[in-house]
């Protein structure tokens, strides 16, 4: 039964969300998240902070705070619990409001985030409504919109089913749930040590079928700290345990998927991991030892091993399905810096190109079995095309040379004309100057004459450094391609960076706005081409204390 309109009208304005606050050992920012709750204004009633039994002075600030805002309830927990499972279940526990947010203690919510998304939630009637995250990587500023498809516009499902995306967002903080949906269910946090809890939180709502809104509304900042001391459980996979929390987290959340009926949110949380996770981890399973290496790759196969034969039908030359193939088809790892480059995004797949003598594409000639041929199929702007970038620097300027390679034939097929190249700094979003159109010559002599599986179109620009000397202080500039094809096709690609002359090394070039820059070619996580550019005396010192300082600790 719905309340007369001059109530309902009076529900709107009574405060209605509570929000749940959970830090350990966070003094230092766990007051700046509570407040920036308190700010969202009349909406909260409630702010329950949640402490795992923090040995610094986290507890003492936030009883402070509540003496002075009624709003805020301090729960400090006995023991800690090692994980953020258990603080955040204490706190649904205090919670009275109809509708309850999780926060940590390291990130804040923006201003409007509450009175968006309970507008949405009570609009449409919705047990559950989520906004956009974004990760804000600091000390720099930088950020990142996590799963911006989703939250491209307002929308409304009356079932999860009805977007099996949904299962790719599995964060908990940027949503507001009905607090009596979680209850009514017994919607609960795995409890203790169980990183990557949100997977199978965001799994246990989605397989209960609540009617869900998104609204396009930033909602929540995710701070990524990479230079902390003590690493976030999501950041800190140095060791081999971080990702087996990760599948096991992975699977928990199908099992529990398949266990509600929704069989097509387990097939797309299957699919995610092939294409979230899985690729994450092969962009850097270069940098690990060699014990690490096998150790993953067993667990990798043992884990894919479970996957049944609809599984990989799904989309068969998505990067995931193909790498996923590649490790089960080997027993030890093999190819890695190659999975590393079809891993990026875009992805890109790197020589050398095998086929069966009947002309059936390959992964390679050690690997027969994992067969490529619907990438002859595939539209040309979606192939996993693979550009090599090589950058020759000069003290004002450097050559640019850029290598298109042939793909079974595809490339030659679409007919390649132009590569636009565009340098795009990481801090600030914003490009260095206009794109640059440059004409693509073929490797028989004239654009478009390559054939065959090793053919190749080439191009070269020239870079000025002075282009770059506009940002401030130090900073990155990643190369970003557009391959133009004949009748208008093209295919955002990035280009894979190859060595060339000689190793990426730092080099002193100057501008007309600098009397120096520093500039130092390198290749990414996912071996594309980037720039570390230094400005100016201010960017040259910033480089020697950071050498400084690494060297200090090193010793």
């Amino acid at each position: 039964m719905h309340p007369p309109a001059a109530d309902a009208g009076h529900a709107e304005r009574e405060p209605q969300v509570g929000v749940v606050v959970i830090g350990y050992n966070d003094a230092a920012h766990v007051t700046a998240a509570v407040r920036s709750a308190l700010a969202q204004g009349p909406a909260v009633r409630e702010v329950v902070a949640v402490d795992d039994c923090s040995t610094d002075d986290s507890a003492e600030l936030l009883t402070r705070l509540a003496a002075t805002e009624p709003r805020v309830k301090v729960v400090r927990r006995r023991v800690n619990s090692g994980g953020c499972g258990s603080p955040r279940n204490t706190g649904l526990d205090r919670v009275t409001s109809p509708y309850v947010m999780f926060l940590d203690s390291d990130d804040v919510l923006p201003p409007g985030a509450v009175d968006a998304l309970l507008a949405a939630a009570k609009e449409a009637s919705a047990e559950v409504a989520g906004g956009l995250c974004v990760r804000r990587e600091l000390p720099e500023g930088r950020t990142v919109p996590w799963q911006a498809s989703l939250y491209a516009a307002h929308a409304v499902y009356e079932r999860p089913a009805q977007r099996p995306r949904l299962v790719h967002d599995t964060l908990c903080v940027n949503k507001l749930y009905r607090t009596d949906f979680l209850r009514g269910h017994g919607i609960r946090f795995p409890e203790g040590r169980f990183p990557y809890e949100d997977f199978v939180f965001t799994a246990r709502v989605l397989a209960a079928g609540p009617r869900i809104a998104l609204v396009p509304n930033e909602v929540y900042v995710w701070h990524v700290r990479r230079s902390a001391d003590r690493l976030s459980i999501s950041l800190d996979r140095a060791g081999i345990t971080n990702w087996r929390a990760r599948t096991e987290a992975c699977r928990l959340a199908y099992e529990i998927l398949l266990g509600a009926g929704q069989k097509e949110l387990a097939r797309a949380a299957r699919g995610k991991f092939l294409d979230h996770e899985l690729r994450m981890y092969v962009r850097e399973l270069g940098l690990h030892d060699a014990e690490y290496q096998q150790t993953w790759w067993d667990h990798t196969r043992a884990y894919l091993a479970e996957y049944d034969a609809s599984d990989w039908a799904y989309h068969p030359t998505a990067p995931g399905r193909l790498i996923g193939r590649v490790v089960l088809a080997s027993p030890e790892p093999r190819d890695l810096p190659r999975l590393r480059d079809l891993a990026a995004r875009p992805a890109r797949l790197l020589p050398p190109y095998a086929h069966t003598p009947d002309g059936i594409p390959t992964w390679s000639v050690g690997l027969p079995q994992v067969t490529l041929e619907p990438l002859l199929t595939r539209p040309v702007g979606l192939l996993p095309l693979a550009v090599d970038a090589e950058l020759r620097p000069r003290a004002r300027a450097a050559q640019l040379r850029l290598r298109l390679h042939e793909l079974y034939g595809r490339v030659a097929q679409a007919g390649p004309e132009a590569l636009e190249v565009e340098w795009r700094c990481r801090e600030t979003g914003r490009a260095a100057g206009p794109r640059t159109t440059v004409g693509l010559t073929g490797s028989g002599g004239g654009a478009g004459e390559a054939d065959g599986t090793d053919g190749m179109w080439s191009a070269e620009t020239t870079v000025r450094w002075a282009t770059f000397s506009g940002a401030p202080g130090t900073s990155t500039w990643d190369l970003r391609l557009r391959v133009r094809f004949r009748g208008g096709a093209y295919r955002e690609v990035t280009a894979h960076a190859t060595t060339g002359a000689g190793p990426l090394r730092r080099r002193a070039a100057f501008s007309t706005r600098h009397a120096v820059v520093l500039v130092q070619p390198y290749a990414t996580h996912s071996g594309a081409l980037a720039l570390r550019v230094a400005p100016g005396s201010r960017g040259v010192m910033a480089v020697v204390r950071a050498r400084i300082h690494r060297l200090l600790h090193c010793h």
